[in-house]
């Protein structure tokens, strides 16, 4: 991952309802869950939610599949899993002493 995609991840996570999504979707798994319960789930409106889950499907980090008349969402976990491994690929400069925080 380049610095430019991990800001741009960065900055659709910038918003305390959007990372509410993302915990709830990564707390329900593959399965993910449709856009009525994320709603619900993290005490927004549901249009609310919608505008949230567009601003995290625009930068890749959920993806949706349309289910008869709603849309269930899943967390991308290989883009989140890269962003972290972005963020902790230089982790602790080598030093000994803070090398345990990596682990």
């Amino acid at each position: 991952m380049h610095e430019e995609e991990a800001a741009s991840l960065f900055q659709a996570l910038s918003n305390a309802d959007r990372l509410k999504v993302i915990r709830a979707l990564v707390t329900a798994g593959p399965d993910g869950l449709n856009a009525g319960d994320i709603a619900q789930k993290v005490g927004a409106s549901p249009s609310r939610a919608s505008f949230h889950l567009a601003a995290l499907s625009d930068a890749g980090i959920v993806h949706s599949e349309r289910q008869s008349r709603s849309l269930r969402y899943t967390v991308d976990f290989a883009r989140i899993g890269a962003l972290l491994t972005f963020l902790m690929d230089d982790c602790c400069n080598e030093n000994p002493q803070l090398k345990s925080c990596c682990r």
